[in-house]
């Protein structure tokens, strides 16, 4: 991707008629957990807390982590899952999981927590009326890892992913292993193959294999097909998606098998429709009470993932799926049928010439906002931004803060209703209009136009004509 060198930051779109507005928390680099408003304001810092995920809950209070593990010992291990309120003051904690004993620390409970949890009262973690997280009780989901063997999938370490369940006390209540499903996942031999030779090793911390690499983890709530009497999708399953497998799946939670999957393999012809997804993130059920209910809604990153036959871009079969630009996707997990999706083409890019211009090839989220808009959080680049159905621009924000790796990443943002902040007043709402870019100069720069011109006899244009490479619009028989 090429960016600029020089380029604005804080919110730049605001349309307050079309926007469904509130205050917006996302972790900002190296600074802490952090609410704005509509235009950007910095109305609340949580300095140093941690968030993989931030999420708000009503009331002022916020999720997060105080600490991670020592990056020699562990990979993207966070020690805890801590509430705070409005002052900083933690009001729950939850670390134990595992006895902890690296060396040169002291030894300690750790949650090795990482990417999503949940609060029981809402199934997805994002604001969904008549869903209230629960703020002094209740049970939390939480994705945590764990250190294990498994010789059906490699002779190496493996880096696993869990979902543990735990009460308002810190006891963990139910537990579910993903390498204990191994022969439910669906990978064909080279696939498995690829995945015994090299489980994906990550050289953090043990060295291990991070073979799925899991990145949410949602309840699927109340819904329309477990109404009409189909038991994968009880209200109590649970839905995750695994970055490095390219896999979308529901657990039933009483058995702990997987009911319903989408991935690893999308060349079949009922799936050749959806094009191949690939190192998504977020994929969850749109709650019941928004618009979408029940539709599957992922931010289908691109890049590269994915395990099977070996091609150019892969020449060992490890990360054997590309593309280079994102998409987000909401799908009828019965009929799957894309009944909503913002690609390049529907943020106005020229495909695939220009579709790298939306592009997350890690982290990122979508959320599904009450008056039916989309905010996505294009988190390579740090930028937040709210699309309407007919994917029109109606808000967007570039964070200014970036990490001691130069970027300014967000992993993921949610937009919460102003009520649930009763500390402040609601703000005023004041439209931001965007810039006109061809004429935007910086202190000193001159403007557009030339001083001296002179028409040249003969010249002639049919316009733009073909590029080197073809569009996806470019079709025998078209203008």
């Amino acid at each position: 991707m090429g960016h600029p060198t020089i380029y604005p930051t804080g919110a730049t779109v605001y349309n307050p008629d079309k926007a469904w507005s509130g205050y917006t928390i996302f972790q900002a680099a190296d600074l802490g957990a952090l609410l704005i408003d509509m235009s950007g304001r910095e109305v609340h810092l949580w300095k140093g807390l941690r968030g993989f995920p931030n999420k708000l809950l009503p009331g002022g209070y916020v999720l997060g982590s105080t600490a991670e593990r020592d990056p020699k010992y562990g990979f993207q291990d966070e020690a805890d899952l801590v509430q705070v309120d409005w002052d900083g003051n933690i009001v729950w904690q939850f670390n134990r999981h595992e006895w902890i004993e690296d060396p040169g620390h002291e030894p300690q409970w750790m949650a090795r927590a990482h990417h999503d949890y949940q609060r029981s009262g809402n199934p997805v973690g994002y604001y969904v009326p008549g869903a209230d997280p629960k703020t002094a009780e209740g049970n939390t989901i939480i994705l945590v890892h764990k250190n294990v063997h498994n010789p059906k999938i490699s002779d190496k370490p493996l880096l696993d992913d869990s979902i543990l369940e735990v009460d308002w006390e810190g006891n963990i209540v139910w537990e579910w292993n993903c390498h204990e499903h191994f022969d439910e996942l669906g990978f064909d031999e080279q696939a498995k193959n690829v995945l015994f030779r090299d489980p994906n090793t990550r050289y953090f911390g043990s060295g291990a294999g991070d073979w799925m690499h899991i990145n949410s983890v949602s309840v699927l709530g109340p819904n329309r097909f477990y109404d009409a009497g189909d038991e994968r999708f009880h209200p109590d399953n649970l839905i995750w998606d695994g970055r490095e497998t390219n896999i979308i799946a529901i657990i039933d939670k009483k058995t702990g098998s997987i009911v319903w999957k989408l991935g690893p393999d999308y060349s079949a012809p009922e799936y050749r429709h959806l094009g191949w997804i690939i190192g998504q993130h977020h994929a969850h059920l749109i709650p019941r009470g928004l618009p979408g209910e029940g539709n599957l809604l992922v931010f289908d990153n691109g890049g590269w993932a994915g395990y099977g036959s070996p091609n150019p871009a892969s020449p060992f079969g490890q990360k054997n799926a590309v593309r280079d630009h994102s998409r987000i996707l909401e799908i009828d997990p019965l009929t799957l049928e894309i009944v909503w999706q913002y690609t390049p083409t529907e943020a106005g890019f020229l495909a695939p010439l220009d579709s790298y211009r939306f592009y997350s090839p890690y982290i990122s989220s979508a959320q599904r906002l009450p008056n039916g808009n989309t905010l996505i959080t294009e988190g390579a680049d740090g930028r937040i931004f709210e699309v309407t159905r007919e994917h029109e621009l109606v808000w967007e924000y570039i964070s200014p803060y970036k990490n001691k790796r130069n970027t300014n990443m967000v992993y993921r943002a949610y937009r919460v209703p102003y009520d649930w902040v009763p500390q402040l007043a609601k703000p005023a709402e004041q439209a931001i209009a965007p810039l006109d870019v061809a004429n935007f100069r910086v202190a000193g720069a001159a403007g557009k136009g030339a001083e001296s011109v002179v028409v040249v006899n003969g010249t002639f244009s049919y316009g733009d004509g073909a590029a080197c490479v073809a569009s996806i619009d470019e079709r025998p028989g078209q203008d």
